[in-house]
Parts: structure tokens; sequence; C-alpha cells
């Protein structure tokens, strides 16, 4: 008995010893988009503004920490309703900066640059921080990407999911969940690796095309289509797929005859609860596609080959990984003989 009871303290003092040498030190340095930030402990109230923020801490099993959410496209993931229904929503777009800081958060984590940074639609980061409230940006939005462009930003590299896999990572170190955080990622990894290997098994066109369509102000307006190097970009790269849209910018706007004469033989279409835009409803965007006298005449529409997906696993989230999983499941499933 002394024996085991002496066991059972080595063992407990090697796990002790293990944790502390993985926990997190504070206060904390991280270079996030391009700017030091100090964390001196794990936060705990959090504003989010943007769904991937949202999400991510979720997963992590972060929602008591979480506050208060803004930036809505889609349902929150299922798994997630239930911690989801008690956390106050104060907008489903962009929230003023009155109702972030009236949450008195300690950290405000953005999905966008555009939302808080330099030229923020909500604040700057120093308009935060001069109120001592960090703030933290998902490194998707700007690792491989410049947003002092304006719009969207642009890209400079080609997205990849290591930048997603990054802002889950950091996340996890700045509220101290490091093993959570390991634990989201390799599930992830696994799926995106399960898929590309899917993927890899299909027969399609050495030529196939895409266009992936986000939204429109209103119908007459030129389409938000995804750029080369984003999200989109990502999936089609994995599929050998050839996006008609050449643009480095993450989401530009060309017009429905550029489209049509690239004649693209897949339309990916945005689905989306948010009711932003008029063409944000994919009702909208079928209904376009199949009564407007351009877009109509496209092989993607004549042939069917439309297909729905995420709006949010558009962006460059941990969604992407779903989008990819859509995309095979998709494509598996329809045949481009010529």
């Amino acid at each position: 008995m002394k024996l085991a009871r002496q066991v059972l303290a080595i063992v407990a003092l090697f796990s002790a010893s293990f944790s502390l040498a993985h926990a997190a030190e504070f206060p904390l340095e991280i270079d996030n988009c391009g700017r030091d930030i100090i964390i001196d402990s794990p936060p705990k109230r959090v504003v989010t503004v943007g769904q991937s923020a949202t999400e991510t801490l979720y997963a992590l099993g972060l929602a008591k920490k979480v506050i208060a959410t803004s930036v809505w496209f889609t349902p929150v993931l299922p798994e997630f309703q239930d911690a989801n229904a008690d956390i106050e929503r104060i907008a489903n777009n962009d929230p003023s900066f009155e109702s972030v800081v009236n949450r008195r958060p300690d950290l405000v984590a953005a999905q966008y640059e555009w939302h808080v940074g330099p030229t923020g639609s909500v604040a700057t980061r120093d308009q935060f921080h001069d109120l001592g409230i960090a703030t933290y940006i998902m490194p998707a939005d700007c690792d491989t990407k410049d947003n002092a462009t304006g719009g969207d930003g642009t890209r400079t590299a080609a997205f990849t999911t290591d930048s997603v896999y990054k802002g889950i990572l950091e996340l996890a170190t700045i509220f101290d969940v490091k093993a959570s955080g390991n634990t989201l990622v390799e599930e992830l990894e696994a799926r995106e690796k399960a898929a590309i290997s899917r993927a890899q098994d299909l027969v399609l066109p050495d030529d196939l095309s895409a266009v992936f369509w986000f939204s429109s102000p209103d119908r007459s307006s030129d389409p938000y289509v995804a750029g080369r190097l984003g999200a989109p970009g990502y999936m089609m790269d994995k599929l050998g797929i050839r996006n008609v849209i050449e643009s480095d910018e993450e989401w530009p706007t060309v017009g429905w005859e550029s489209i049509a004469r690239a004649d693209p033989d897949i339309i990916v279409v945005a689905r989306m609860d948010r009711r932003r835009y008029a063409a944000d409803s994919v009702e909208a965007k079928l209904d376009f596609l199949r009564n407007d006298a351009v877009a109509s005449e496209m092989s993607a529409v004549k042939n069917g080959h439309i297909i729905e997906m995420d709006a949010h696993a558009m962006s460059a989230t941990m969604r992407t990984v779903f989008g990819l999983e859509t995309l095979v499941d998709a494509l598996s499933a329809q045949s481009f003989d010529r």
C-alpha cells in the first residue's frame, strides 16, 4: 500500500510538472496581424466580431468566456447551438464601437481586419487599446493578405489552412487551453487530409473550371466572386479546378458578361442567413442564374452544375475544410461528359 501511494505521488508530480511545462507563460506577447499584442492573463470576458472568432472559441470549449457576439453569416454549427443560445448577439452585422465597449470585455476577437484595424468599421485597435481592451484578429485574414488595398483586401500569396490552424493555436495559448487547441487542429487536419484524398480519387476533366459567387448588392450589380488566391481558390486547387476569375483580390466584382464569356463548368453559390445585400439569399441567386438573359446561357446553368455551399466556408475559416468536403461530395455525384 505504501509503495502504491509513492507511485501515485510520483505520477501526480510528473503530471503536474508536464502540465506546467506546457502551460502558457503570462504575460504573452504575440505578433498579430503586424501588431505586437500583450496578454497579461487569460481573458475572462470576450466580445467577438465575426463568426469565425466565435466558433473557434466555442470549439476550444471557451463559450463561457464569450459574453457577446456579432457579424453572422450562417447559423452556428449544430454542436454549439445550446451554448450559443445563452450568449447575447449584439448585432447580426457590424456592431457599434459603443455596443462592444459597453459589455466591458478584456478581449475583442475579430474575424476581419476591416472590422477592427487601421480603418476599422467598428473601431481601430488603438481605440480599444486606449481603453485597456486587447484585440486579436484571426490570422487567416491577414497572413498572405494586404488589407490596406481596401474592400475585402488582396491576397499576396495563396491561402492555406495553416493560417486557420495558427489562429486556433494562438487563441488556445491566449486562453491557456493548449491541449484543446492541439486536439481541434488534429481533428481538422484529419478531415482535410481525408477530403483531399477523396478529391484525388475523383475522375474529372483536366480543364474543369468554376466560379464562386458570394453575393451582389442588387440584381443589376456585378457580383462579388472569389479571387484566385482565397479560400475558394484553395478548394479549387485541391480538386485541380481552374478559377475563371484571375484577380488576386479576395472578393472582386466582375460583370456577368465577362463571367459568361469564360463560361465556367461549375458555379458555386453561397448559402447564408445574412440579409445585407439583395443577392444574399441563395434563392435570389438561383432565380437570377436561371432567368437572366446572359447568365442562363452559361454551360454550368444549362447542365445543372450549380453547387450550394455554406457562405462561411467560402471565407478563410475552419469551415473551409467543411467547404472542401461539400465540393468533393457534390462533384462525386455529377457527370461532366462532353
